[in-house]
């Protein structure tokens, strides 16, 4: 076994602390990772807090963590993917059965049996825990890590493992590019890196926002306009002119206006998890041909395409640099929407 030191929550609303455990032994198609950056996913405050005790309960003592990018120091016998020294990435997810029709179609997220994820979950032998990227390492089936090319910004390649693929995904999937209007709701971790890739495919993007203050930084991102959706008036002009409209916003708020600035044929997706069920009249759909859909991460080859997409067009996350010592008053922040716009651990010398 490998002594593994991480920063764990031992019960709803404590604090962070050092907390000993142990990694598996390298299989023969394992790696084993030495971290060196993890970020913090909104998805991690949530699993911390026992927000989601209704469909995801939270196990602990819970190591969080699942924006992870790390450097290869040991391979097993039969890994032909990576070597010693290469970067690799772990996304949401560290196992699948790998037999059902989802996985066999690179959709492993969708795993029927059940997909492994890279915390508070339990390995497909039924019995081990899986603890995350706030720690020094993690050991990985080559099949499920993710190869990495060196970066001059490895802090802002961490985030692309979350908050990069789940906006990737959509905007690809519904047909982001050229010619296109595509709209994004919220301009905060997930809402930062859509409007960056929506550029890079080649779209016009705009950012609805509550906050006016961020309309330098919605321009310096990228964004070609910038609303303020506070007063109503504002959306009046656009209705019916967007191609695809992503919804990031994980508060509280009414989707409704926004479906109304869809064109006919148009697609709104939702990837932000607010706390309250959305009510949405079928009138808002029926009139226009209109979809509204939701969005999970990607799969293994769609995570790879996008941090290759990403590597080329030399995309990374904006973030805030902290040490493990910081965890409570980035959690904290990030509830507030304090960050520009995504804090990333740097685990080196944690």
């Amino acid at each position: 076994m490998i002594e593994t030191k991480g920063y764990a929550v031992h019960e709803p609303g404590s604090d962070f602390s050092e907390f000993n455990f142990e990694r598996r032994d390298v299989g023969p198609n394992d790696i084993l990772i030495d971290i060196l950056y993890a970020g913090i996913c909104h998805s991690d405050i949530h699993q911390a807090k026992d927000e989601w005790h209704d469909s995801m309960p939270t196990t602990y003592p819970l190591v969080p963590g699942h924006e992870i990018v790390g450097r290869v120091v040991r391979v097993g016998d039969d890994v032909t993917k990576f070597a010693v020294g290469d970067l690799a990435g772990i996304g949401c997810f560290v196992d699948s059965c790998r037999e059902c029709v989802n996985c066999k179609q690179g959709l492993q997220q969708f795993c029927f049996q059940r997909a492994v994820f890279t915390y508070n979950g339990v390995e497909r032998d039924g019995v081990t825990r899986t603890y995350g990227g706030y720690s020094n390492n993690y050991v990985i089936d080559e099949n499920y890590a993710l190869k990495v090319r060196p970066a001059d910004d490895l802090r802002g390649v961490a985030p692309l493992l979350c908050a990069g693929i789940t906006t990737y995904s959509p905007l690809k999937r519904f047909g982001a590019g050229p010619g296109k209007k595509v709209g994004v709701v919220g301009l905060g971790g997930l809402g930062h890196m859509g409007v960056k890739i929506a550029k890079a495919m080649g779209a016009e993007v705009t950012i609805f926002s509550t906050s006016e203050g961020k309309a330098a930084d919605a321009k310096a991102l990228g964004a070609d306009h910038f609303v303020v959706t506070k007063d109503p008036a504002n959306l009046e002009p656009l209705a019916g002119t967007f191609n695809i409209i992503l919804d990031t916003v994980s508060a509280d708020h009414d989707i409704n206006p926004y479906l109304g600035l869809l064109g006919v044929g148009g697609s709104m997706v939702v990837v932000g998890v607010p706390e309250k069920p959305n009510t949405v009249h079928s009138l808002s759909l029926i009139f226009g041909n209109k979809t509204l859909a939701g969005s999970l991460i990607g799969g293994i080859p769609e995570t790879q395409e996008m941090l290759d997409f990403c590597a080329d067009h030399n995309i990374t996350a904006d973030v805030e640099m902290i040490d493990p010592s910081r965890l409570p008053e980035a959690y904290d922040r990030t509830v507030k929407a304090d960050v520009r716009y995504r804090f990333v651990i740097d685990m080196q010398n944690a």
